[in-house]
């Protein structure tokens, strides 16, 4: 069998040319792996007991889109070392022409927490940092409201949100455009909710923290880190951070907002890029395919089975997750935050999951590490439809009783003006 793996690229080319060389290898020796049908990886096909799921799973992402007034989405299915669906549905921007495709880049929102997560356990791997380093060892002015509780902080509470602070704290100065290192110094200012490692808090100033801490055990940006370590060993080559590279992709999807007549299509916003390791990663749903099939076990040459079974490990209970309604409220047993990852409890199954969401783009991913079984749903526009494209797929998988998350048996059957 001929040799299917991408030829290296340099890791110095310029961002643009490197991915033009990668989308021509694509087309000369992986045509399948930018087709618009479903597909299989490399020298494998989908199992014959999950192609029905396959076409089940392509048929409603075609339906969210149409019915449910979608402008483009992206969605990959994979179990074991298989990629059973990659593929784009829609367009990237309202009113164009250029589909989306397996290659088309999204942003990746609150998804970037599990990058951030593993990056520290590969830099725990090697005794760069330890999960009890604090952060006031290389910055001792670091400091919280509560008295000791900066010197309590360690890099662990920073991944699973135990820093003790109010959920999402200056959050909305970052969307007011203050700057991350300002509002990093403020966390100094912000009311605790108990002592750090005691509670759950969802962050994303606090939660960035964590690039300070790689920059001072590598000396090296924290941006750079997740590239050299995960982006390129993985065959990532469509993932970035920051939004200049967002739009200095080869294909990439206009994040819309609601107009009065419809999608209208907007500029990325700058401020969450302003804090990568919380939400800066930007990639492609093929990108993401290999994600999965790293974090279910397909790459130990990566990501080693106990260093997943480590980051996958429930760190603090989330009981507000029970609490929502949908399929959460409907399937989700137990709830936890692990290292960048969410734990669900899914109908009796352990559910690795993150969701993301940023002005224009919404993100979706779980993973079933048991079966090794995954699907992620990237779409641009801010419409909740697709967020039942993932627990729809996943009770297919399952066999439970089908249920419309989509909400799509309720929709209008009309396609968007």
């Amino acid at each position: 069998m001929p040799d299917r793996r991408l030829p290296s690229v340099p890791l110095d080319a310029p961002r643009r040319l490197r991915a033009r060389l990668v989308t021509l290898a694509l087309v000369l020796i992986s045509p399948w792996a930018v087709s618009a049908e479903p597909v299989a990886a490399p020298g494998s096909s989908a199992p014959k007991d999950l192609a029905p799921l396959v076409r089940y799973a392509d048929g409603l992402a075609q339906s969210v889109v149409t019915r449910g007034k979608v402008v483009g989405m992206a969605v990959a299915i994979i179990h074991e070392d298989r990629v059973l669906l990659q593929r784009g549905y829609g367009v990237v921007e309202a009113g164009k022409s250029e589909q989306v495709s397996a290659e088309t880049v999204f942003r990746l929102a609150s998804l970037s927490k599990a990058f951030a997560g593993t990056l520290a356990g590969l830099l725990v791997d090697e005794g760069a940092l330890r999960w009890e380093s604090r952060v006031v060892d290389p910055f001792p002015s670091f400091a919280l409201n509560r008295a000791g509780a900066a010197q309590r902080v360690t890099l662990r509470d920073i991944l699973s949100h135990r820093m003790g602070l109010p959920f999402h704290t200056y959050d909305r100065d970052l969307e007011a455009d203050e700057p991350y290192p300002l509002l990093a110094a403020k966390l100094a200012e912000a009311p605790a909710t108990c002592d750090p490692g005691d509670c759950y808090g969802y962050q994303n100033i606090a939660f960035s923290l964590v690039s300070d801490l790689v920059f001072a055990a590598t000396g090296d940006f924290f941006t750079h880190q997740v590239e050299r370590r995960i982006f390129h060993p993985l065959e990532m080559y469509s993932s970035t951070y920051g939004r200049d590279a967002l739009e200095a992709s080869e294909s990439w999807a206009r994040p819309h907002v609601r107009g009065r007549r419809g999608w209208v299509s907007v500029r990325p916003k700058e401020n969450y890029y302003r804090v990568p390791p919380a939400a800066g990663v930007n990639a492609s749903v093929a990108d993401m395919a290999r994600w999965m099939i790293a974090h279910t076990g397909g790459r130990p040459d990566v990501l080693h089975p106990d260093l997943l079974a480590d980051l996958h490990a429930p760190q603090v209970k989330t009981p507000n997750e029970l609490r929502r309604h949908g399929w959460r409220g409907a399937r989700v047993r137990d709830a936890d935050y692990a290292t960048g990852w969410r734990v669900f409890d899914y109908a009796g199954r352990t559910l690795v999951f993150h969701a993301g969401a940023v002005q224009g783009y919404r993100a979706m991913l779980g993973m079933f590490p048991g079966s090794r079984f995954g699907i992620v749903v990237l779409w641009n526009c801010e419409s909740s439809a697709p967020s039942g494209l993932m627990p729809a797929v996943l009770d297919r998988y399952l066999g439970l009783p089908s249920r419309d998350w989509t909400g799509l048996e309720k929709a209008p059957k009309q396609r968007e003006r």
